[in-house]
């Protein structure tokens, strides 16, 4: 393993830089613009039982120093994501990990039975946290007992690894963590949108055709950065930082809060290339800084002189 490899489970991942689901396709959009090959995983969008249209526009509206969406889960579903595009992506040579949503317990449980069995995918991530969906998302979310049943019908099922997305619109996420884990997850990922709105004042109508939306960007880095850190000490699985990584110096701070890997998203949109070029500038971060085992770098913030914090 190189010094930016980690584990999950029994997946090896050749470095710690994601691509975060919903930002960057279904993954057979890109390679015309980047070397995929280079990521450490490639997380597709979302994927339901059935087909899904979405929300009407508008559905994606720029906010200062971020982005809402209400793109309401559109996909293809499983029947044709499997028929279609994943044999293209049996020819990338990166970890292929599969998002999943689904407006009930039993929903995920088909989803993973369709889709165990394809040797493609070497991870699932359970989407419990999107906000843009009446049914499912957010409500099943926001519940600890649906957070944990979800989770333990997926052990049941597989023996690939589960990450568990977790949304922050829940008074403390870190509760969310230890009821994944105790279910047996191997990994939680966050965070996950926060719920937005923007108002046209000029026609007195919200700019989104839902109302509200999921907030993502560096407008909710801090946010995102803050519940790593809780989180990270209150579980033992690895920990997925999301949340307005545009850079490098954004990743490191992800990093030092105890992230094993970060997922980038909303910078997907600004510049394609984002996360190979902060592949790029950690392995130079790094060889100018003499580390030569990045697990060492991994939750190394310094705290000395500071306030303790109490969970």
């Amino acid at each position: 393993m190189t010094k930016f490899a980690f584990k999950i489970r029994d997946v090896e991942f050749k470095n710690r830089i994601f691509t975060a689901s919903g930002t960057f396709g279904y993954g057979v959009e890109i390679p015309q613009l980047i070397d995929v090959n280079k990521l450490g995983a490639l997380i597709t969008k979302s994927i339901t039982l059935n087909p899904r249209a979405g929300n009407p526009p508008n559905r994606i509206i720029e906010t200062p120093s971020g982005l809402l969406n209400s793109i309401g889960l559109a996909n293809i579903g499983v029947r044709e994501f499997l028929d279609k595009i994943l044999p293209q992506l049996s020819n990338l040579n990166t970890v292929i990990i599969v998002n999943i949503a689904g407006n009930s317990d039993e929903e995920y449980g088909k989803l993973i039975e369709m889709l165990n069995n394809e040797p493609v995918i070497k991870a699932f991530e359970l989407n419990l946290s999107c906000p843009n969906v009446k049914e499912g998302g957010l409500s099943l979310g926001t519940n600890l007992k649906s957070v944990s049943e979800i989770t333990r019908i997926a052990r049941k099922l597989t023996q690939k690894p589960i990450i568990v997305k977790l949304t922050p619109n829940v008074t403390k996420i870190s509760d969310f963590a230890i009821a994944a884990e105790s279910e047996g997850a191997d990994a939680v990922s966050l965070i996950n949108t926060l719920v937005g709105m923007a108002i046209d004042v000029k026609t007195r109508k919200p700019k989104l055709s839902t109302i509200t939306g999921g907030l993502s960007g560096p407008a909710i880095r801090p946010i995102a950065l803050a519940k790593v850190f809780e989180t990270v000490r209150a579980v033992k699985i690895p920990v997925i930082g999301i949340g307005g990584i545009l850079s490098l110096n954004d990743a490191l701070e992800f990093f030092l809060a105890g992230a094993k890997a970060v997922q980038i998203g909303t910078a997907n949109f600004i510049n394609p290339h984002s996360s190979v070029d902060i592949i790029t500038e950690l392995e130079k971060f790094c060889d100018d800084n003499c580390i030569k085992d990045f697990e060492e770098f991994i939750g190394s913030i310094d705290l000395s002189g500071n306030l303790a914090i109490n969970n």
